[in-house]
């Protein structure tokens, strides 16, 4: 059973702009997918020393990471990493984070994180950048370490969704979840890809987590 995503006070959460979908996990009917999409590729987060959240954004994962793994790292292009830091610290949630792009980090050695989390980041990629950043993922887990990554599925239903919101998804989403699928599968030999139906299940599959192994 995934963990239940602890979320605090919208209120509470700093350092991000108004594009950051931190207030959709708060709506009626949109929230509990938004919850569940998070808490799903929680659920397949093994555990262990080190994590790495690529795109961390509000932090709305720190404290269900905070109770499996003791040193909570990130990289996120936007996020104000003080603000951030202020609102997770004062509840014992120590952070190691950094303005990154997956695409480059040199400032992370081989064989570092037990787990590199990625959560509705990798279709902001271009098809030609994933394999660069499932081969930049790899060099930095430890050897049986996990990349998680959760992605939406495109089909009609998901850019209707985006039209709701007031967002035009061609101008977000580069790469389908089928390409970073296969992506993965050709940078990683150990894998798996988890479906998650919507609710109600008319829409069919409308996100992916997928959990590959060093």
């Amino acid at each position: 059973m995934p963990p239940k995503l602890k979320l605090l006070p919208a209120e509470k959460y700093k350092g991000v702009n108004d594009l950051d979908p931190i207030k959709y996990y708060y709506w009626p009917i949109f929230g509990k997918m938004y919850r569940r999409r998070v808490e799903l590729a929680l659920g397949e987060c093994t555990g262990g020393e080190r994590i790495l959240e690529v795109g961390f954004g509000t932090g709305l994962a720190f404290p269900n990471l905070h109770d499996s793994y003791r040193q909570i790292h990130g990289i996120d292009l936007t996020a104000d990493i003080e603000a951030v830091q202020s609102v997770f610290e004062p509840m014992g949630i120590p952070l190691f984070l950094k303005k990154g792009d997956v695409l480059h980090m040199p400032y992370y050695e081989d064989n570092t994180f037990d787990t590199v989390l990625m959560i509705s980041i990798l279709e902001h990629l271009k098809p030609l950048e994933l394999e660069q950043a499932f081969a930049e993922v790899k060099r930095i887990l430890k050897p049986g370490g996990q990349m998680v990554y959760g992605t939406p599925v495109e089909k009609p239903f998901m850019v209707f969704m985006f039209k709701m919101l007031g967002h035009d998804i061609r101008d977000e989403h580069f790469s389908t979840e089928k390409e970073i699928a296969a992506a993965a599968h050709r940078v990683f030999s150990k894998g798996k890809v988890i479906e998650m139906k919507s609710t109600p299940p008319i829409a069919g599959t409308v996100y992916t987590v997928g959990n590959f192994i060093k």
